[in-house]
């Protein structure tokens, strides 16, 4: 991201009206990331997040059904996952707001859980991988980011998944790290 001189918060600043209106409506329109900004900080301060919540939302479920490339099923899911963490991280960009986040991060890792725990463990690490990095992501938001009010409301589930991964993949560096519980 450029930094903006001295010399050019200056001229923006002696920008008309309604320069600045067309400017802020040109780059709404072409900038999803700009629009989403615009609609969480100005123009919907109090539904925003949630707005954005339902699009992140309805956008992973479409990832969830789309075909990914891959030789196995766990690599197919292993990809999804990816395609998934960037929707998220598009999404965590906008907006601040950690529970949202956690739901999100939670919607997908319910995918991997739901599934065979026969997927887990095979020689196919990335996917373990994958499932094992966005399960710390969830962890470090609940833990350290959300009112510990929250904890309770995903610490069951975070413990039956950890118990999973512990069980079928604990071979595995990054599954080897995670706490057994929290």
């Amino acid at each position: 991201m450029p930094k903006i001189s001295v010399e050019t918060k200056e001229k923006i600043q002696s920008l008309s009206k309604a320069d600045l209106e067309n400017i802020v409506v040109k780059f709404a329109g072409k900038d999803k990331i700009f629009y989403d900004y615009l609609l969480v900080n100005y123009l919907n301060k109090e539904d925003g997040d949630q707005i954005l919540f339902e699009e992140a939302k309805s956008d992973i479920e479409r990832l969830f059904v789309k075909r990914y490339k891959g030789f196995s099923e766990e690599l197919q899911l292993a990809n999804m996952l990816a395609a998934c963490t960037k929707r998220i991280n598009e999404f965590t960009k906008v907006t601040k707001n950690k529970n949202l986040e956690a739901d999100l991060l939670l919607h997908v890792l319910n995918v991997p859980f739901s599934m065979s725990g026969n997927l887990f463990g095979t020689c196919f690490t990335a996917y373990d991988n994958k499932v094992a990095n966005m399960l710390k992501r969830l962890i470090n938001v609940v833990k350290n980011k959300l009112h510990p009010d929250y904890q309770i409301e995903y610490q069951e589930t975070i413990n039956d998944y950890l118990n999973i991964l512990h069980r079928r993949s604990s071979f595995l560096n990054s599954v080897y790290a995670l706490p057994k519980s929290i």
